[in-house]
């Protein structure tokens, strides 16, 4: 070889200057732990295709949100299992919701813990879409003013973030007047704003009850084809008023993540979704892959693809496993 050549392998060598010239560091403070709140007391109902996550009643939801927040946690996404479910989908902004009472509970044990709340109508409405079905169509624009009534119930009862994850036109600036106009002007918006019509939901709407009951989502979320379609998408929500944006799914969408860090440079979140998540359980209990590495290894590359926030299930166990590479 040629006398002077640059030799990759020169920094690979020792484990510490591995550490020193390492590009992309994955830490407990880049993750969000989302969270399935149920009615009742004493309830943690495992959930069958996410292995080791439940959905809670509020006094246990309490108990997970205290030790996320012990490990360092900065902060959980809730959602909400309803009593009753209806048409309109009215528990998603009534003042008792599960939601709503999950955020208070939360607020009054970790005041200090950040509480998003997921705003959409899919886990409350019998039919199980995320807007207003009339003559068997999603109607964009009356759902926007529920959407906007959900948001506002969530920041009353204390939630630090509203996340809209519907995928209607013009969501995020009903929900931002709606805010403004009840004394809420510094309540940041989380938009959902490349949200993809994917099977990598599956396991979710196991969890949350949330299937539609006819019909499918992709005449509101995205073709998972589109990438160039993603970038107006978040062009759009940033206009209307989003304080960080999203891309969802986080896998199988890094190309989508990267390109929405370059083009505008705003706090980005990633959610990896149930899917991602139970594809790694499951390989990694067949003993076909080495479940923590790849845990972390995918946390990682949605870390180097440009999020600053990645929304994962596995939260608790990654804080783990950082603290002890960090000690």
């Amino acid at each position: 070889m040629a006398h002077g050549m640059f030799r990759p392998r020169r920094l690979r060598e020792k484990p510490l200057l591995r550490t020193l010239v390492r590009e992309t560091a994955l830490a407990v403070d880049d993750l969000v732990y989302p969270l399935f709140a149920v009615h009742g007391r004493g309830v943690r109902e495992p959930i069958p295709s996410m292995p080791g996550q439940c959905r809670f009643s509020v006094d246990e939801l309490v108990k997970e949100v205290k030790d996320a927040a012990g490990m360092g946690i900065p902060a959980v996404l809730l959602f909400g299992l309803p009593e009753a479910k209806d048409p309109r989908g009215s528990e998603a902004w009534a003042e008792d919701g599960i939601v709503q009472q999950a955020v208070r509970a939360v607020k009054d044990v970790v005041p200090d813990l950040l509480v998003a709340t997921d705003v959409c109508l899919c886990q409350y409405t019998s039919h199980g879409h995320c807007g207003v079905v009339d003559g068997g169509t999603v109607r964009n624009d009356p759902t926007l003013e529920l959407l906007a009534r959900v948001a506002v119930s969530h920041a009353e009862a204390g939630a630090d973030l509203v996340a809209p994850s519907d995928m209607m036109d013009g969501r995020v600036g009903a929900i931002r007047e709606a805010l403004d106009e009840a004394s809420f002007p510094d309540t940041p918006i989380l938009a959902y704003s490349a949200k993809y019509a994917s099977s990598f939901y599956g396991p979710f709407r196991d969890a949350a009850d949330s299937a539609p009951q006819f019909g499918d989502r992709r005449s509101y979320q995205m073709d998972p084809a589109n990438g160039t379609e993603a970038m107006r998408e978040i062009a759009l929500d940033l206009d209307e008023g989003a304080d960080i944006v999203m891309v969802k799914p986080a896998l199988p969408y890094l190309d989508i993540i990267s390109r929405a860090k370059a083009e505008f440079g705003v706090p980005l979140a990633a959610y990896s979704v149930s899917g991602e998540y139970a594809m790694i359980k499951a390989a990694g209990r067949l003993g076909w892959l080495d479940e923590e590495r790849a845990m972390l290894e995918a946390l990682t590359a949605i870390r180097r693809a440009g999020a600053d926030i990645v929304i994962t299930y596995f939260a608790r166990e990654a804080a783990r496993l950082l603290e002890r590479h960090a000690r």
